[in-house]
């Protein structure tokens, strides 16, 4: 394959020296070999334009990478988005014919707008329930007084010990919220506390420490013991709007007879849609009021207590916004 650096002044010559003897580009970049057709058009533009036969004056170093490798840069980042630097500059080195640095390659990356961030943790959502979720957001996009009357509820798992697993990603400021560039999160078990919470507005409602696994039948138990005494306790009790996701436990037919004869609206919900739950923005906050907390809870049973008591202390305020 012809090479693609810059000619010399006596292969320039070369290129003029042929041309006028009447050859063509082709002829030309043919009879050279290293040099492809292009690159002969340009030096004989150059002659014809300016009347150049040498290289052109210009100051400092000429960049190691042409546009050229810096397309196949690009295409290459967006590729493997979670590889090391190492990798990104050993998958380029293997096409070019003088290898870089991975100092070259970094500083590259940052002109062009890369650098390794920390990758966003989001639950992963497939792309069915991406276009459910999209249509149920625009349903409700005109809401304004409608959302003061959902009871907002879901589970979450507080453990012990906290893990932060994080992963870097090559990407730009505005690719923050690309799905090639997240850390999908998923459900996962063992070593912790889970709880079942709601609130409306800026009225917190209980905090419930759930013992063994929940089930239908667990489930309308604690709907029974503490969702309907805080639903009756409201200003408006038939003007609120109860919402729970799609968790098999949530729509067993024993849960939705509770429901019905109870006269408990429920709010429609897209599957894998827990981040459209502002629930979850409390579900984080308690999680920083328990971690602040000294000294930290040693095990299950002090867990339980500090997220009892923290939750107990929220500001309607927060709940409000």
């Amino acid at each position: 394959m012809p090479r693609s650096c810059e000619l010399t002044d006596f292969e320039r010559g070369q290129i003029i020296s042929l041309w006028i003897a009447g050859k063509s580009s082709r002829e030309i970049a043919k009879a050279l070999l290293d040099h492809s057709q292009s690159q002969v058009n340009r030096a004989i533009k150059a002659y014809k334009d300016k009347g150049q036969t040498t290289v052109a004056p210009r100051s400092g170093r000429p960049k190691t990478l042409d546009e050229r490798d810096i397309r196949q840069l690009k295409r290459i980042v967006i590729k493997n988005r979670h590889t090391t630097l190492k990798d990104i500059t050993e998958i380029l080195n293997e096409n070019l014919d003088n290898p870089v640095s991975d100092k070259t390659i970094d500083r590259q990356l940052h002109e062009m707008g890369y650098y390794s961030r920390v990758a966003l943790r989001k639950p992963f959502v497939s792309e069915s329930n991406r276009i459910k979720r999209y249509k149920w957001c625009m349903d409700k996009k005109s809401w304004n007084l409608e959302w003061q009357y959902i009871v907002w509820s879901d589970e979450s798992r507080f453990n012990l010990y906290q893990n932060d697993g994080r992963q870097r990603v090559w990407r730009q400021p505005k690719e923050k919220y690309d799905i090639d560039c997240l850390t999908p999160t998923h459900k996962h078990g063992g070593g912790g506390v889970m709880v079942w919470g709601c609130f409306v507005n800026d009225t917190l409602g209980p905090l419930v420490i759930v013992d063994g696994k929940m089930t239908g039948n667990s489930y309308v138990n604690l709907l029974k013991d503490y969702l309907l005494p805080f639903l009756n306790r409201s200003e408006n009790p038939n003007s609120l709007i109860f919402q729970d996701d799609n968790a098999a436990t949530h729509t067993a037919r024993v849960v939705l007879r509770l429901k019905g004869e109870n006269s408990i609206t429920s709010l429609p919900w897209s599957a894998q849609s827990p981040d459209l739950n502002p629930i979850e923005h409390l579900w984080d906050y308690l999680e920083k009021l328990v971690r602040r907390k000294r000294p930290h809870p040693k095990n299950l049973e002090e867990l339980s207590a500090y997220l009892r008591e923290e939750w107990s202390k929220i500001d309607p305020n927060y709940l409000k916004n």
